[in-house]
């Protein structure tokens, strides 16, 4: 059967979520495009600028694991809203910055609102996808890759034309308030409706009855209701309480057995389960990141040190990465909705991983782009379906949940360049990509946890 046109206000929320992806990457892209002007302001050397990058990241990660709180107590549109206005304005403050110190703090300020800002804005997208009914989420994380090439573009071209960053900061988050306050009405608004986790012992103790009744039908031939006119109706409306309290007392007892079981070790399962698949979750986002994070910082050095190709044609590695992991966002989405999430998640980490397993082994310049362009598909939309998994899982958590796995996610961005780099001590950099390769085979092998699901009471033992 065909899918039903959603209705204006949840495409107007999903043009509202596009919108504040592409706010996100722009910022981000800002940033990291006056990065040279910031040190060259403040004076600070590579090893302080390092430290203080590390200082974001930790902020970043301190402010997704409170965000995920809040989400789940004052609403994913709310929390959303708020964090893309701090993200926006603390994008002014290295700009201003004029110290170590100074600096210090405004890259504290940015990393509370990035992080916030992208648990936020991905548990409302995983809200406006439930209620379109099929698969969206790739298609907003696309916009945060094209957010970042414009806001690359941008400042390029800013710098070009002799800007002062303060004036291109200040410009930038003037515009992106504005674009905050035109998609912040259209969020969608919280979820009023019982989570399934409040909802369970009162589904398992009318299950248990019904079950009961049932049970006690099949024992028992039902017999017809007594006519008015015999002698059994007018004994049955004479004494009825000596019926009743009976009925009422087995009910009950039912009912207390249906809670017990409920509260007991089906749900201690259950919730078991729920950790467990939140665990595998983040395990996964933490090795698909980590892979994201070694092509951003390795690609180019390796093709130098591999196919000894010269800087600009080395340049091309993360270009050709970062193209098809754009142009393969904007198809993951139909890909998953034909085939399904865990089948994006296998065949793009075996993709990826055979475009890791290409790099190490070509000789050549144009065979290792290749590779690069595979990992970039093949990583496309890997993570997407991850963070739809974690805030499907029906808990009553659920944005918690979220900004744990992207947490740990967030980290296997920040320690998959180390991890390499500390590798290049002992073995060639491009031997060193067989630990990606692996991870994507890992993840293939786990690519089940992603699989939606089940309603609560489809779950019921």
């Amino acid at each position: 059967m065909a899918a039903s046109t959603p209705a204006p206000p949840l495409r107007a929320a999903r043009i509202a979520v596009f919108a504040v992806f592409s706010l996100n990457g722009l910022a981000s892209a800002l940033w990291f495009v006056h990065i040279p002007a910031v040190t060259a302001r403040t004076g600070v050397s590579h090893a302080t600028l390092g430290m203080l990058l590390l200082l974001m990241s930790g902020s970043a990660i301190v402010s997704m694991q409170a965000a995920g709180k809040l989400t789940d107590r004052f609403g994913s549109r709310a929390v959303t809203t708020a964090a893309a206005a701090l993200t926006t304005v603390a994008i002014i403050g290295p700009a201003f910055a004029t110290d170590t110190r100074t600096l210090a703090l405004a890259l504290i300020v940015y990393g509370l609102g990035f992080g916030a800002l992208d648990v936020a804005m991905n548990a409302h997208a995983v809200q406006v996808e439930s209620r379109y009914g099929r698969p969206i989420m790739s298609a907003f994380h696309a916009l945060f890759s094209g957010g970042a090439l414009a806001g690359s573009l941008a400042g390029a071209a800013a710098q070009r034309a002799g800007w002062d960053i303060r004036t291109t900061m200040i410009v930038a988050a003037t515009a992106g308030i504005g674009v905050i306050a035109l998609s912040a009405p259209r969020l969608l608004p919280p979820e009023t409706s019982a989570r399934p986790d409040s909802t369970a012992p009162a589904d398992a103790a009318s299950a248990t009855i019904a079950q009961g009744q049932r049970d006690s039908g099949s024992r028992e031939p039902r017999t017809a209701a007594p006519q008015p006119s015999s002698p059994e109706y007018e004994s049955s409306t004479a004494t009825p309480q000596h019926h009743s309290a009976p009925c009422e007392a087995e009910a009950e007892a039912e009912l207390a057995f249906a809670h017990a079981g409920s509260r007991g070790r089906p749900v201690e399962r259950r919730l078991g389960r729920d950790t467990r698949k939140v665990l595998a979750l983040a395990a996964i986002a933490f090795a698909l990141l980590m892979a994201e994070g070694v092509v951003g910082d390795w690609s180019a050095l390796q093709m130098r040190e591999r196919v000894g190709a010269d800087a600009a044609t080395a340049a091309l590695a993360f270009g050709a990465f970062s193209t098809t992991m754009t142009l393969g966002r904007l198809v993951a989405d139909r890909v998953s909705g034909r085939f399904g999430p865990v089948a994006v998640v296998r065949w793009g980490t075996l993709l990826a991983a055979f475009g890791f397993a290409l790099v190490v082994l070509s000789p050549w310049a144009p065979l290792t782009l290749a590779g690069w362009a595979l990992c970039g598909i093949g990583l496309s939309g890997g993570v997407p379906q991850v963070f739809t998994a974690a805030g499907n899982l029906g808990t009553s958590s659920a944005a918690t949940d979220m900004s744990r796995v992207f947490g740990f996610g967030y980290v296997g961005l920040l320690a998959g360049p180390v991890i390499i780099g500390w590798l290049t001590e002992l073995i060639p950099l491009t031997a060193a990509m067989l630990v990606p390769f692996a991870a994507m085979l890992v993840c293939a092998f786990y690519a089940h946890v992603v699989a939606p699901t089940k309603a609560p009471q489809e779950r019921a033992v």
